[in-house]
């Protein structure tokens, strides 16, 4: 496919040879020519594992110091005392079985994070088919399937992002907004990163992080150096 003009200027100005530190990196994307919108920055690490063994899956949660940029919907399944909580902590939708009623029979769902407690998960199972593919289905791994409701709805409101493994081990995720500016987008490129490799599964083998890139929306990858990361530690 044919480049336009403004692509074709952004790849010549990148060396596609060379490993960047996360600062110039984060600097490079800033002075690429801007689009019409606030672009997403985005994060995409290829992990040494293979997501068809159980122990080489990698799913967990980070709370990026400067959050992500995007303000999420989030749908709590509670009843009584946990619902009005769910809500006093800042919930934009809150119900029980109704609620998982009106979800099975229209297949609408307008919300960005799913939270329930433990009682509800049976009626919250049979949205399976719904949820699953988007990745909303509650998980007590990740702190979604809770009886304490306040803290995930607040993570959620205030810049928690969920990673997973996809396919052929690669971890991807939004972790911010160009308009944060530089010393913010760092700091969020490294905590995502740390993150990641602080939830190496028990079943990898060799180096963990293979490779790192980072982009924005309608924009070129570029490799980042994780090395600089982990100058304290052991280099992965």
């Amino acid at each position: 496919m044919a480049r336009g003009k403004r692509l074709s200027k952004i790849y010549t100005s990148i060396d596609s040879r060379k490993m960047y530190p996360v600062a110039e990196a984060v600097k490079t994307l800033l002075s690429f020519e801007k689009v019409k919108f606030d672009a997403t920055v985005d994060i995409s690490i290829n992990l040494n594992v293979d997501v068809r063994h159980a122990d080489q899956q990698v799913r967990s949660r980070v709370v990026l110091p400067s959050g992500s940029g995007k303000v999420l919907r989030v749908a709590v399944f509670a009843k009584g005392d946990k619902a009005q909580i769910a809500r006093d902590a800042g919930a934009d939708l809150v119900g029980a079985e109704d609620f998982v009623e009106k979800i099975a029979s229209t297949g609408v769902v307008d919300f960005d994070r799913c939270i329930a407690t433990p009682d509800m998960m049976q009626y919250v199972g049979r949205l399976g088919k719904v949820l699953g593919p988007k990745n909303l289905m509650p998980n007590p791994k990740l702190g979604t399937v809770t009886l304490d409701v306040e803290r995930p709805v607040k993570a959620a409101k205030g810049g928690e992002v969920q990673f997973r493994t996809e396919k052929a081990g690669i971890v991807h995720a939004g972790i911010g907004k160009l308009s944060m500016g530089e010393t913010k987008i760092t700091e969020n490129v490294e905590s995502f990163i740390k993150a990641v490799r602080d939830n190496r599964p028990s079943g990898a083998k060799g180096a963990f992080i293979k490779s790192a890139h980072l982009s924005s929306s309608m924009g070129p990858g570029i490799r980042i150096d994780i090395n600089g990361i982990f100058a304290n530690k052991r280099s992965e």
